[in-house]
């Protein structure tokens, strides 16, 4: 593995060399399928570090600004280009906003759908899922331990005119705390490199839940002088690990709700075990580069129904190669009966692998009147299981799922009258895994004061790879399952009344759905969870509405989600209704030193059947024996800005002592009692 990453790492440099030797005269370059026209809230600004649509008609705020133009004597923030995976541009934003609150956390993301585990650093469960989808290959497992693994898409590439840094610090859970730093330079107009890492420690209110993570990034991206040639990478290295103690035990369960002055201190309640963990791990080099083969203007001389008599053409050959390594491991010194019986008694460990190589090739063609195209043809290559092979009642488990994926797809994209068009496809033609998708959109914008957005998908996509091979010590987590395929369709609409509101619609169909529950000889109390697949077609409708309304200096924003599922069996349960509402104070103050805000926000979602979470395979299962929900959460929030640094105070669930103690973040997993917390966010421009 060393030996590979040196070599890809390698090739970074190699392509920087390569680069070199192809540049030459200096034009303006056209942006490959990338900008599209803004999406997020209209009462939304743009966020500190974060990437978003860019505006305009082909238009990348990257080809706006040259770091050393002499012209330039004084650098602007609009200056220091933010660019996504998808090569969508915007600018560091060091403002304060309602929305900065909201993503000052843990995933540095807005986190409304989701409620957060008791410590940081822990899991989530989802109040809402999107189904939308354009993968391939099956995801590796372990879902509850990836809200935080940072993927291909998460990582952005940076172009400054001077140097950049960012350092985040916030309080956590008794002796800990969460910090991120980041850097990023351009060492010419050309060439970028970042560096960042963030990390946390927190040991937590209740007994054996300590989390420990890290999350190392490192990029480059360079391009010719001419922009001929274009090249970006990225090295990602990650390990995430918790304590588990398997919730509260049952018994306990009455402690915890019935308020008693003893059990406030949470150290007190006995949990089912304190003595495991798990941990994921992975590493990933990641590397894309791209030549114009040719990048031409020709003058027509026919007639034309265009403004522009030139013709602008251009050939791409572009090639991505990523690498990933990475692994799922679950250690116990003794096995617990709440799993059932075991192989052994001590010592018990579990770990999963995956080293996925993933290869593409793609040929683009770009006219400005016919629009941009692209082919492309891939292999993946993966290898996926465990270091043994397990004989269960006569039955023999494989321990690998090893092989190469070919698969081919294409992308067009063109503005034509208003309307932005987009669409792409993907199969795989050769392999063990069957796979398509097809995802279409397009959007119109009316006068700049309503965008409309309309969008179709369908996908096909193969099974999770722990859905279709487990192994264990516990005896009922281990199989070898030979499920179909879970294929979605989805129909959505976004429509967004600028200062007004926005409002998304998606309707979802999902057949042959794969999900977790506990076996049906399950001892009651116990967890001896297995994949099963649902035998009928799953409907599913959502709304969800964004606004701000201000008034003076006050401001009310709000964000409403309602949600109906059409399951016979029960599988897929969400919240009927999830709501998140803030009023909030903004105002210069001290002779407008320091810019305030300060408010109070409400969360609340309705009573259903929560997912209950398996620390064994870190995955959520179903389970239909209780409710959980309809209790509300207040957080009160004094935030600053002084210069370039926003400073964070938060009064959290400070109602958790007189609303009653029935809040959960999963069954036996008790949401957070009320704490004050701090935090820091500090931009330099150097």
């Amino acid at each position: 593995m060393r030996k590979l990453g040196l070599t890809i790492l390698f090739g970074v440099f190699s392509c920087v060399a390569f680069g070199q030797v192809l540049s030459g005269k200096q034009t303006k370059p056209q942006d490959s399928l990338g900008t599209k026209p803004q999406e997020t809230l209209a009462t939304q600004p743009e966020d500190s570090l974060r990437t978003s649509r860019s505006a305009g008609r082909g238009g990348n705020l990257l080809d706006r600004i040259d770091p050393k133009d002499p012209k330039e004597k004084k650098a602007k923030i609009e200056d220091y280009l933010i660019i996504s995976h998808e090569n969508d541009t915007t600018h560091v934003d060091t403002s304060l906003t309602v929305f900065k609150d909201y993503k000052f956390n843990y995933l540095r993301r807005d986190n409304f759908g989701l409620v957060r585990f008791s410590n940081i650093g822990q899991s989530y469960n989802s109040l809402t899922y999107n189904f939308q989808s354009t993968d391939l290959m099956p995801s590796f497992g372990a879902r509850a331990r990836h809200f935080n693994y940072m993927e291909i898409e998460d990582i952005s590439y940076y172009r400054v005119p001077t140097p950049l840094s960012e350092l985040l610090y916030k309080s956590a859970f008794e002796q800990g705390q969460m910090a991120d730093s980041f850097f990023t330079v351009n060492t010419s107009p050309h060439l970028n490199f970042s560096i960042a890492y963030k990390g946390l420690r927190s040991l937590g209110k209740y007994q054996s839940i300590l989390t420990s993570t890290g999350n190392f990034r490192f990029t480059t991206n360079y391009n010719t002088k001419n922009r001929r040639y274009k090249m970006r990478g990225h090295i990602v290295m990650q390990d995430l690990l918790n304590n588990e103690n398997g919730g509260i035990r049952d018994d306990m369960v009455e402690n915890f709700e019935s308020g008693i002055d003893e059990f406030r201190d949470r150290s007190i309640l006995e949990v089912n075990f304190e003595n495991a963990e798990n941990i994921l791990k992975g590493k990933r080099f990641h590397l894309e580069h791209s030549y114009d083969v040719f990048n031409k203007k020709v003058k027509k001389f026919l007639p034309t129904i265009l403004n522009d008599s030139t013709s602008k053409s251009r050939l791409t050959l572009k090639h991505i190669i990523s690498f990933e390594d990475k692994y799922f491991q679950y250690d116990q010194t003794s096995a617990n009966s709440i799993f059932g019986d075991a192989f052994v008694t001590s010592g018990l460990r579990e770990r999963s692998t995956l080293e996925h190589l993933f290869n593409q090739v793609q040929l683009q063609y770009f006219n400005n009147e016919l629009g941009d195209f692209q082919v492309n043809i891939s292999n993946d290559n993966y290898n996926y299981g465990y270091d043994r092979v397990v004989v269960l009642n006569g039955n023999t488990i494989t321990n690998r799922l090893k092989g190469n994926i070919y698969s081919a797809g294409g992308k067009y994209h063109k503005y034509y009258r208003g309307f932005d068009i987009h669409g792409e496809a993907g199969v795989n033609i050769s392999g063990d895994f069957q796979g398509n998708f097809v995802k279409a959109h397009a959007s119109y914008n009316f006068n700049d004061v309503i965008l409309a957005k309309a969008s179709i998908n369908h996908s096909s996509k193969a099974p999770n790879y722990n859905q279709q091979l487990y192994q264990s010590n516990y005896l009922n987590y281990n199989w070898r399952n030979s499920f179909n395929n879970t294929e979605t369709q989805q129909l959505a609409f976004f429509v967004r009344f600028k200062n007004i509101a926005n409002v998304t619609v998606d309707y979802t169909t999902i057949s042959d759905y794969i999900y977790f529950k506990n076996a049906e000889n399950a001892a009651a109390g116990t967890q001896q969870i297995k994949a099963f697949q649902n035998d009928g077609t799953i409907n599913y409708f959502r709304i969800k509405g964004e606004n701000e309304i201000k008034f003076g200096k006050f401001a009310l924003n709000n964000t409403i989600l309602y949600q109906n599922v059409q399951d016979e069996n029960k599988v897929l349960n969400v919240p009927e209704l999830t709501t998140r509402n803030t009023i909030y104070f903004s105002s210069h103050v001290f002779k407008k030193a320091m810019f305030l805000q300060t408010g109070l926000t409400f969360n609340y979602f309705t009573k259903y059947y929560m997912n209950a979470y398996n620390p064994v395979m870190s995955e959520f299962y179903v389970q239909t024996d209780r409710e959980f929900g309809d209790f509300p959460r207040f957080d009160f929030f004094v935030n600053a800005k002084i210069r370039q640094t926003r400073i964070f105070f938060k009064a959290e669930h400070f109602n958790s002592s007189f609303t009653g103690y029935d809040f959960y973040s999963a069954p036996n997993y008790p949401y957070r009692d009320f704490i004050v917390r701090f935090g820091i966010v500090w931009n330099f421009f150097m």
